[in-house]
């Protein structure tokens, strides 16, 4: 099966008709961005074929949004020789309809049609699942499922099966079966496939279990009810004990001692810190006093220090103002060397621009001379590429039905001379006037002819004779040979020649014009590798860079010959200079203004600085202050050493009384007083449940309940005993008979585990993997390694799977069964290594089966070796 061309419409995200043809019979790289349609695309071949035209379960089809569409799918496929064309609306406008050639079918004929050819069924109800898929749910990978392939080969193992069956034949008579089936279904009533017990031998053990669990749970019943007791009598002695000492009593007494002596020192504490704040607050006043003092006292040792500063401000003023003209005349002497060496800097550029243009012309005039030869050539191969293209079109020849002709055509030869050799002979030598009639054909003179049918001879004078040749050899070779005139003309009619040697002529002309047009793609690539459009538009662009140089070389005036041309980089060194001169000239300027003024800042501050302390110095406010100051501090410094005494006092005091011991026997006795109390009350309490206990399970006849499980257990068990080896004895035979049965399967798994060897030994040389009976991939060994193929990692799962599929296809296509490979996003989880063995795997796969690979990562495959279809690029233009 080779799917040539598809067409969707009103489906999910495409809204408007999109178109996907060409597709190649044998690979197929399929990619574009994440949400750019690639899984829509599986979805509606999934759909067309496995989804009822008239279901009402497909809405996920439906763009989001749009209640009136109806999601119509057009498949075009070739398949035994034959075109098919399948089209297939849902929801709004429910219709399929299938073309075979010339024979059409509609509704659910056309639905059975498929599902006949491919292998699958459709759903009574409800949208289509795994379970209905069969073989394409076996080649047709969903992104993700790579790995997970048993459950695809348990849906379409009847059909694997039937395949094998059409080409070993039946290996195994149903006999056999029958008694394994017979065996099986009294097992399976008493176990289940992984040899769980199940019906009355489950419901025995489960019975069983439970009678053990209640009796050990009565036992311990039994020991428990015997413990409470001894734990009453001990319980009352300690509770009526307790109620008449009552410890507590002296604990709380102990408790309000210690919190009596504490608080006497929390107040002791509390005068502490009141004093502490207010010692701290006279020593801030304190040190701002003597900082008042010390700062009056200092005002004539600053006086003098601010004239200093005054004098050495006017003095610094003096000499920077006699600087000023010797910055000013460099500054200009800097400015007139800075344009002289731009004026010559301009010159020099004015020389190397024309320099450049030149060179520019000279270099596009020889490019435009290039792309011109280039073009010739390219228009030259162009036509040598279009006659072949015409040649290739009038010769084409399918050199798959020229090779079925070759076959055909020899087959006959061979019957031909082979019936030859096995029919009846006639010769025959007559005299000149005598004659014979063979099969009302005159025989005169002498001659021999061969006769493959009855016949009859007229012997003039003497009468007719019958001749019949004998042999059921010669019938059958009668029939093949007529099969084979018939076969030869029908396939000489299809290829629309006369004879076999002119199929051979066309396919020669066809396979010769291929190579002639693949010859002259790549002369046309060497001259023209994006086209001949693109070189004649860059032989456009050639000339107009040409003339723009040349008009700008026009428009560059000439530098005067008699005037001297510096060298550029000279020039421009010395510019780099002139403007590094200038610069510094100028920073020097503003620096030595900026200087200037900073020092006539310091000059009038130092000037307003020493006048406002000379002011200060001489006012009497300031002889008033010092006195006051001076009483303040003797007062302060006074009631600083009282409470000074007072504080050492009462620290002793706190001390001594030991506050953080006093806080410590609180908690000890309040946590005595807790505990005592909750000792007594839980003693009380569990008296109360031990007695309410004990009178409940002497209710209950704890041993008689003992005893009556026991007997019960024992009926249960013998029971269990009696179908537990019955399920024993009828397992060990189903596996007796399963061995015996398993040794003719293996013919049936030949051919399978022929074409799994064929792609293992690419992807693991030295490993080999078993097929179990239900066809499934099951023992991976390599070298000393032996495992299941679950147990690999998730990328080896993931390649044992594609492997897998592969090798069912091959064997569906030799058993002439249609095969179509669909794989969504797969592999993405191998490493580079075995990517690039599994691109071999795909690359020999698909000169077998058409595979369609839909990718979002197209630089992984871009060594495949097939052209990729961009679905983004087709979309756009289809836009």
């Amino acid at each position: 099966m080779k799917l040539q061309r598809m067409r969707i419409e009103q489906l999910r995200q495409f809204r408007k008709p999109f178109v996907l043809d060409n597709l190649q019979p044998g690979l197929n790289l399929i990619h574009g961005p994440n949400e750019s349609g690639k899984s829509t695309l599986v979805r509606a071949i999934r759909a067309a074929f496995f989804e009822r035209y008239r279901s009402t379960a497909v809405d996920d089809l439906r763009p989001w949004g749009d209640s009136a569409a109806a999601p119509t799918i057009e498949l075009d496929f070739e398949h035994d020789n034959r075109a098919w064309r399948l089209t297939k609306s849902f929801l709004q406008r429910k219709r399929c309809d299938l073309v075979v050639g010339t024979d059409t079918y509609s509704e659910d004929d056309a639905e059975e049609k498929l599902a006949e050819l491919l292998g699958y069924q459709y759903p009574k109800r409800g949208v289509s699942k795994a379970e209905h898929w069969g073989i394409p749910g076996l080649l047709w990978v969903e992104q993700g499922t790579g790995q997970d392939i048993e459950a695809a080969i348990e849906h379409a193992g009847d059909h694997l099966k039937s395949a094998l069956n059409s080409m070993v034949g039946e290996v195994a008579s149903s006999g056999g079966d029958d008694l394994i089936e017979a065996v099986r279904g009294q097992r399976d009533t008493l176990l289940t496939g992984t040899g769980k017990p199940r019906g009355d031998y489950q419901k025995l053990e489960k019975d069983r279990a439970h009678y053990e669990l209640e009796i050990e749970q009565l036992k311990e019943r039994v020991h428990k009810y015997q413990e409470q007791v001894d734990r009453l009598g001990k319980l009352t002695h300690d509770y009526d004990q307790a109620e008449l000492e009552r410890p507590w009593d002296d604990a709380q007494r102990q408790l309000e001692q210690a919190r009596a002596r504490y608080q006497q020192v929390e107040r002791l504490q509390q005068q502490q810190e009141q004093e502490k704040a207010t010692l701290a607050q006279q020593q801030q006043t304190h040190r701002l006093l003597q900082q008042n003092k010390e700062h009056l006292e200092g005002l004539s040792r600053q006086l003098e220090g601010r004239k200093a500063e005054l004098n050495r401000a006017e003095r610094d003023l003096t000499v920077a103002e006699a600087q000023t003209p010797a910055v000013t005349g460099r500054l200009t002497e800097a400015k007139a060397a800075y344009e002289q060496a731009e004026k010559r800097r301009k010159l020099a550029g004015l020389l190397q621009t024309r320099a450049r243009l030149e060179q520019d012309v000279r270099r596009l005039e020889q490019q435009k001379q290039m792309l011109g030869q280039n073009l010739a050539k390219a228009r030259e191969y162009h036509q040598q590429l279009e006659q072949a293209r015409q040649q290739a079109r009038e010769n084409r020849t399918d050199s798959e039905l020229v090779r079925k002709l070759r076959e055909t055509g020899n087959q006959l030869n061979e019957e031909t001379i082979r019936s030859r050799t096995i029919a009846t002979r006639l010769s025959w030598q007559l005299d000149a006037d005598a004659s014979l009639t063979l099969n009302n054909e005159a025989l005169t003179g002498q001659g021999e002819q061969q006769l493959l049918e009855e016949s009859t001879l007229v012997i003039p004078g003497v009468g007719t004779l019958g001749i019949t040749p004998g042999g059921e050899e010669l019938a059958s070779t009668r029939r093949k040979l007529k099969t084979l005139e018939e076969s030869l003309a029908e396939q000489l009619k299809a290829l629309g020649v006369a004879s076999v040697a002119q199929a051979e002529e066309r396919l020669s002309a066809f396979e010769s014009a291929g190579r002639a047009q693949k010859h002259a793609e790549d002369l046309l690539k060497s001259v023209a590798p994006a086209g001949i459009e693109q070189l004649v538009s860059e032989q456009s662009e050639a000339e107009s860079e040409l003339e723009k140089a040349r008009r700008q070389l026009e428009a560059t005036p000439k530098p005067n010959p008699d005037e001297e041309v510096p060298v550029l980089e000279e020039a421009e060194a010395a510019f780099a200079r002139a403007s590094a001169a200038l610069d510094k000239a100028e920073s020097d300027a503003r620096e030595h203004q900026s200087g200037l003024s900073a020092l006539k800042q310091a000059r009038d501050n130092a000037q307003t600085e020493w006048q406002r302390l000379a002011d200060e110095e001489n006012s009497p406010q300031r002889q008033q202050q010092l006195r006051q100051i001076s009483a303040d501090l003797t007062t302060i410094e006074k009631q600083q050493a009282e409470l000074g005494a007072s504080l050492e006092r009462r620290e002793r005091e706190i001390r001594e009384a030991r506050p953080e011991f006093l806080r410590q026997d609180i908690e000890r006795y309040q946590n005595a007083v807790n505990q005592l109390r909750q000792t007594q009350e839980q003693r009380g309490r569990e008296l109360r449940d031990i007695k309410v206990r004990l009178e409940a399970w002497g209710a209950e006849g704890l041993e008689e309940q003992l005893n009556e499980k026991e007997a019960e257990y024992d009926q249960c068990n013998r029971r269990y005993q009696e179908l537990h080896r019955r399920a024993r004895a009828l397992d060990l035979l189903l596996n007796l008979l399963t061995e015996k049965r398993q040794a003719l399967t293996r013919r049936l798994q030949a051919p399978l585990q022929k074409h799994l060897n064929h792609y293992l030994s690419v992807l693991f040389p030295d490993a080999s993997l078993e097929v179990d009976e239900q066809l499934r991939p099951g023992t991976f060994s390599r070298g000393t390694e032996l495992g299941l193929i679950t147990e690999l990692s998730f990328g080896a799962r993931e390649q044992m799977g594609l492997i897998s599929r592969l090798a069912y296809a091959d064997l569906l296509r030799e058993a002439g069964r249609p095969t179509l490979v669909i794989l969504d996003d797969t592999l993405v989880h191998s490493d580079s290594d075995r990517l690039e063995d599994m691109k071999r795997i795909l690359f020999d796969a698909a000169s077998r089966h058409q595979i369609l690979l839909l990718t979002c990562h197209p630089e992984k495959w871009q060594d495949l070796g097939v052209p990729p279809l961009d679905i983004q690029v087709s979309k756009e233009q289809g836009a």
